[in-house]
């Protein structure tokens, strides 16, 4: 839930009505379809009245391992010595948007403690070998 909100402000007065928001990110093992069945089924076994307006921010995708992500796996570990893992847990994801027409979508960029703050910034020094990196990797694929 991302949201709730229900009555008037007076503490003396039951709400007719609350109003809740909610914000599902599923995966690629479940379906809209799915998700929609399975909250119906719970409001319906609680008796509730209700009504749902359902909007979609984005499909789940999965990136298979394959081209994409040998050579830039490949390019940061020649250029950062890093060995990478290919994870989910960086959070929501705009490669959504793209997967469709996309077979293959990784997100790659630098980490820092700033990210999505005020005055979110990175130092000087990531930058050069972010270059390389990316570089190296368009040579892979293209060479």
């Amino acid at each position: 839930m991302s949201n709730i909100h229900g009555g008037t402000g007076a503490s003396n007065v039951v709400p007719g009505e609350v109003e809740i928001r909610f914000n599902f990110r599923h995966s690629t093992a479940s379906t809209k379809a799915q998700l929609k069945e399975r909250v119906h089924a719970i409001l319906q076994k609680h008796g509730l009245e209700y009504e749902l307006v359902w909007e979609e921010g984005g499909k789940p995708y999965l990136t298979p391992k394959g081209d994409l992500v040998d050579k830039i796996s490949a390019a940061i570990r020649e250029v950062a010595g890093i060995e990478t893992e290919v994870s989910t847990s960086g959070g929501t994801s705009d490669g959504r948007f793209i997967a469709d027409i996309c077979p293959q979508v990784i997100e790659f960029g630098p980490m820092n403690a700033s990210i999505h703050k005020l005055n979110e910034n990175i130092p000087v020094a990531d930058i050069e070998p972010l270059r390389e990196i990316y570089q190296r990797t368009l040579e892979k694929l293209l060479g």
